[in-house]
């Protein structure tokens, strides 16, 4: 009687054991599927926003090259119109050397090719000799340069299915047109550039027609047209993927039937808009392969648990060969596993490879965005020295006039140096430092900026100390930054009735230079120092001068601040190491 009851215990403590064994296993199946779907959601919305913001931070950079070729090319006709020899050429019908002149000049300006037209619209003169007496009296660009006073440009689509873009200018002898300048301005070669990365990029003009692309089939059309829905075969094929792919992401526009994250911008000029085309392949590797991991964690678990409950069942039921035939199973399951595990880290290391090449690749468009920003300054005083020069040889003052070219020779030096160490800075920690009059260093920036400064008569109020103020560091990046801040507060004064800029140098604990304005203050001190930030209308800055500039005064062991005056205005305090005797002979030693 008493052995009845000992066996219905046994039995039910068996069934409650089980009980437990498989409502542990549901709450760890339910657990892994919770996160895996919330990793999903959460990891595809970050990498999906950062690769937006790479895309627009690659916008931005093509639409500063695209605008910056235009407006390099934008002034060459300009100058061409006044080159005393190509008029003389058109009032002799001399044109024996004329070819030979635009091809120098092209070598200078870097333009895709330069062509000299006659009041009849013929060509006769030209950097491709196979252009030559062809005729272009009813094309816009003549036509429309004939009838205006200013440079035009204008758009026209090949018969080869691109398009060229050209500048035109008419040229004037004694107030009659003696003929047209052609300026072709080359941006095939962003096209080129463009098709060396993954994206899809695309330029548009006012009226919405293609006219650059990295794809060729879609200039002259639509951006509806050139993104035509694939045939419903691809389609379908491309609903049932993405019924199979759990990370899929909603697509904002379909090339060539895939799905892509589409990116847009507008460039100042003329109307034209920019479109990227990014695919989500990268979001979604980089997704699944935190979720492969997550899944292999989870499924080394199960298996874990799975081995101990079948070691215990043939532990119970004594089945030797069967609990050693299922360890080796187990083992199996367990290096295809390892293997999985393997090919995902191989995944991922290839992701952080192509991620660090996209980095390199905005670091390059940012330093090309820089160079144009720095050299800006002595190109502007080149030109009018140049204005100058020409003039004073007119008058038979060659010695005048020798002073300009000795004044351009420095400003070719200055520009060499800032490339030189513009080149530096990528090695980081390889510049020599030596001792810098700030005093000097100051009147070096005032005379790069004399051209600006007695064009917009500003009142120059300047404090210098008798004493030599000196600190160790590069003199032409100090310049660099002192030129900077000197634009910056003469564009803060361009609304001003009577513009005036106070310059303050100090000398204490630190070497400190003071730049006050009496212009309209800063909004935003916050992201002043930011890249990219800047108050200018489009076209007029990139944002970058005050960032390059932070960066050189913190390389110098300084610091560069701003704030608004109590008067109005704004005020920017450049502070430097001062350079003391005994500083001097430590840095010697």
């Amino acid at each position: 009687m008493a052995s009845v009851p000992q066996t219905v215990i046994s039995t039910s403590n068996t069934r409650t054991i089980s009980w437990r064994v498989r409502l542990a296993l549901f709450v760890v199946i339910l657990m892994a599927v919770i996160t895996v779907v919330v990793t999903n959601n959460l990891l595809t919305d970050r990498f999906t926003q950062n690769t937006r913001n790479r895309a627009e931070l690659r916008l931005a950079l093509y639409s500063g090259n695209l605008l910056s070729e235009l407006r390099r090319n934008a002034i060459v006709p300009q100058l061409l119109a006044r080159d005393p020899a190509l008029i003389g050429a058109l009032n002799s019908d001399d044109f024996s050397q004329s070819s030979q002149r635009l091809i120098s000049f092209v070598e200078e300006i870097g333009a895709a090719s330069l062509m000299l037209l006659d009041s009849d619209g013929r060509a006769v003169a030209a950097t491709d000799r196979n252009r030559l007496g062809s005729q272009h009296r009813t094309e816009p660009y003549f036509v429309n340069a004939i009838r205006a006073s200013e440079t035009l440009f204008s758009v026209l689509q090949r018969e080869s299915g691109g398009y060229s873009f050209t500048y035109s200018r008419r040229l004037e002898s004694q107030n009659s047109t003696v003929g047209v300048i052609l300026v072709e301005v080359d941006l095939q070669k962003f096209e080129r550039a463009w098709a060396g990365i993954s994206d899809a990029v695309l330029v548009t003009d006012s009226v919405g027609t293609i006219i650059l692309a990295t794809e060729p089939r879609w200039r002259g059309q639509t951006e509806e047209q050139a993104l035509v829905s694939a045939p419903a075969g691809s389609a379908i094929e491309r609903a049932i993927k993405a019924t199979a792919d759990w990370t899929a992401l909603p697509a904002d526009a379909y090339v060539q039937g895939e799905a892509v994250m589409r990116m847009e911008s507008r460039i100042p000029f003329q109307g034209w808009r920019i479109a990227s085309f990014t695919t989500y392949d990268s979001v979604r590797e980089r997704v699944n392969g935190v979720l492969a991991l997550e899944i292999m964690g989870f499924a080394m678990f199960l298996a874990l648990a799975f081995y101990f409950l079948s070691r215990k069942t043939a532990l119970r039921m004594a089945l030797f060969q069967r609990e050693s035939a299922e360890l080796r199973a187990l083992n199996v399951r367990l290096q295809r596993e390892i293997a999985e595990r393997e090919r995902v880290q191989k995944t991922l290391a290839v992701a952080e490879q192509t991620l660090a090449q996209s980095s390199k690749l905005a670091a390059l468009g940012e330093m090309s965005a820089a160079v144009s920003h720095e050299l800006n300054q002595p190109l502007a005083a080149m030109k009018t020295y140049l204005a100058g020069a020409r003039l004073l040889l007119r008058r038979n003052r060659p010695d005048e006039a020798l002073s300009s070219f000795q004044r351009i020779d420095d400003l070719i030096e200055r520009m060499g140096s800032i490339t030189r160490q513009l080149k530096s800075y990528a090695r980081k920690g390889g510049e020599t430092f030596s001792p810098v009059n700030m005093g000097d260093a100051l009147a070096s920036a005032l005379s790069m900026m004399e051209p600006q400064l007695k064009k917009r008569k500003v009142r120059i109020s300047r404090a210098v100390p008798s004493d030599p103020v000196r600190v160790m560091g590069d003199r032409v990046r100090v310049e660099q930054v002192m030129v900077n801040l000197l634009r910056n507060a003469l564009d803060a004064t361009q609304t001003v009735p009577d513009p005036e800029i106070d310059l303050i140098l100090a000398a204490g604990e630190t070497a400190t230079l003071t730049v006050r304005d009496n212009g309209q203050g800063i909004d935003d001190l916050e992201a002043l120092f930011e890249p990219f930030y800047t108050t200018k209308k489009p076209g007029e800055g990139v944002g970058l001068g005050l960032a390059i500039s932070s960066g050189i005064v913190n390389d110098l062991g300084g610091r560069l601040t701003a704030r608004n005056a109590e008067g109005g205005g704004a005020v920017f305090e450049m502070q430097l190491p001062i350079l003391t005797n005994e500083t001097e002979t430590e840095a010697a030693e």
